[in-house]
């Protein structure tokens, strides 16, 4: 996937939680920090997102991205 954001931080999925439309996923990254990630249910389907991932979180402006590794 190619983007313009240069904050990137590598984390394990922890949960993923899928609504009507929609879907969560909670990524644990280093130093302990738990980060959200509101996406449609059809792109963590496309990633293939399941709890244990490696993912690189990828924040742009006030956008949050996930990128499967």
């Amino acid at each position: 996937m190619k983007h313009g954001a240069r904050n990137q931080i590598r984390g394990t999925v922890e949960t993923i939680e899928e609504g009507g439309i929609m879907a969560l996923a909670k990524v644990r990254a280093k130093g302990d920090f738990l980060l959200s990630s509101v996406l449609t249910r059809e792109s963590a389907k496309e990633l293939q997102l399941k709890k244990g991932d490696t993912v690189t979180v990828i924040v742009k402006a006030v956008n949050v991205l996930l990128a499967k590794d």
